[in-house]
């Protein structure tokens, strides 16, 4: 068989399917805003392209001659692609930039720094014999699903990690056929991603009479095939599945209830949910979820987030004053999308410098990148002030106006809001770490944030 082919589907479909999927990576691929994060998505698609190359000299498949010159014609046009964007990179003497922005780093980009504090947190609660569930807490942007991504990197190599995306196929699949079908199948996909270990195959047809007994059945081959492993089961973005169980499209004892009995009932198995929300604002949950032990991701540490600035990977070629790094750190708090987000500008800006002073970042050159970051995250802002009620925006409103580091009395907010209910939404900017209480006062957690706020409320 070919890679990713499956028995239900026509010789031609298979075929066709692999030259769609690896389309689509391309595609994706070519969206990437620098030229290093483009030939770095392009390199295993032109691997990919290899494997496909010799899976089809190697088949049976009576359509197979006729595709192998055309998988050979899509190699060579990718590896020219990446050879040129080297050479214009070089050419024109510009800095590679390596920074990601706006989506989760996979195993293949170098550029995930730290969290070794929450690998070593996580690892423990994994070990606790009475293995209770784990929830990844964190506000959306901090690198829950980098973490996830990367979380195979962290832990001992006897725990195989599942990594089930939920904003995708799993809570979009029409019946219970489809969940369960598209969550193996991303389970499968992530052991051998992540571990090099070959799961058991599970059809759609399987399912289809009876799906969670037949998935149960399966489980129990998966742990055969685990051996003296244990399995991480990371279910990311919970929330999602609880609105596809609001909305009706499964029912919640069946799905819920299938997870709390793989959880009392397969030692060989964990599970993790990550989402932005705490288990307690998803009641039905906690009835399913007993004792779960939430692990918060929040800034990087400073000297992860040193590190993400001025050594992002290997020979990187801009270098930074010390006042330069400082002032990031005080811009972004250590805010990993932030901090990448503003580099990420700065390289743009630095490229269009003359070459006599392009690979060193200054003060000034930091300052004038600002506004261009603003900009260029306006999503992530927005997304925020969508998180936020009408008086909650009034209030960073105002707490903005007040300038850089400005900590506002609990007097003075009182008085500003005294006609209007504004405790509790104060108490929701606290939580999702908006602002933070100072000597008796409220202030901005990150100066970028408030600058948007600023600017646009």
């Amino acid at each position: 068989m070919l890679p990713f082919e499956t028995s239900s589907e026509s010789p031609v479909d298979n075929i066709l399917n692999n030259f769609h999927r690896i389309s689509e990576d391309t595609k994706a691929a070519l969206k990437q805003t620098s030229n290093y994060n483009q030939r770095l998505v392009l390199k295993p698609i032109c691997e990919k392209l290899e494997a496909q190359i010799q899976g089809l000299n190697r088949s049976d498949n009576k359509y197979a001659p006729r595709f192998q010159p055309i998988a050979r014609k899509w190699h060579d046009i990718i590896s020219n692609h990446i050879e040129k964007l080297a050479k214009g990179t070089e050419f024109r003497q510009e800095i590679d930039s390596p920074y990601i922005i706006g989506v989760p780093l996979t195993l293949e980009q170098q550029i995930f720094i730290g969290r070794d504090n929450i690998g070593t947190r996580i690892e423990q609660i994994l070990l606790d014999r009475r293995r209770p569930p784990l929830l990844l807490y964190g506000q959306r942007r901090m690198g829950k699903t980098s973490l996830l991504n990367n979380l195979g990197k962290l832990l001992p190599n006897s725990i195989i990690p599942m990594f089930v995306d939920l904003q995708g196929a799993p809570s979009s699949a029409k019946n219970s056929t489809g969940f369960l079908f598209n969550l193996a199948k991303q389970m499968i996909n992530s052991a051998k991603r992540q571990s090099a270990l070959n799961l058991p195959p599970l059809t759609r047809e399987t399912l289809e009479n009876d799906p969670f007994t037949n998935f149960d059945e399966w489980l129990d081959k998966v742990e055969e095939a685990l051996e003296e492993n244990s399995a991480l089961l990371m279910l990311d973005e919970f929330e999602v599945l609880d609105s596809a169980i609001s909305k009706g499209r499964f029912d919640e004892e069946d799905v819920l209830g299938m997870l709390r009995h793989l959880i009392q009932h397969r030692p060989k198995f964990k599970v993790l949910i990550a989402g932005s929300h705490t288990i307690e604002e998803y009641q039905r949950w906690a009835s399913y979820l007993i004792n779960v032990q939430v692990v918060g991701i929040s800034y990087l540490l400073e000297d992860e987030a040193r590190q993400l600035i001025v050594n992002p990977i290997e020979d990187f070629t801009l270098r930074y004053k010390p006042d330069a790094v400082e002032r990031i750190l005080q811009l972004t708090r250590c805010h990993p999308y932030l901090v990448q987000l503003l580099c990420n500008e700065l390289v743009a800006l630095k490229n269009e410098k003359d070459p006599s002073v392009r690979r060193l970042a200054t003060f000034n050159d930091v300052e004038a990148a600002i506004p261009e970051a603003l900009k260029a995250g306006s999503l992530f802002f927005a997304d925020i002030n969508n998180q936020v009620n009408t008086t909650g925006l009034q209030i960073l409103g105002f707490i903005a106006s007040k300038g850089e580091k400005a900590v506002v009395s609990k007097e003075t907010t009182a008085l500003e809001f005294q006609n209007i209910d504004y405790l509790s939404s104060i108490r929701l900017l606290l939580q999702r770490e908006l602002i933070e209480e100072v000597n008796s006062g409220y202030c901005f957690q990150v100066e970028l944030i408030r600058r948007w706020f600023e600017n646009n409320i």
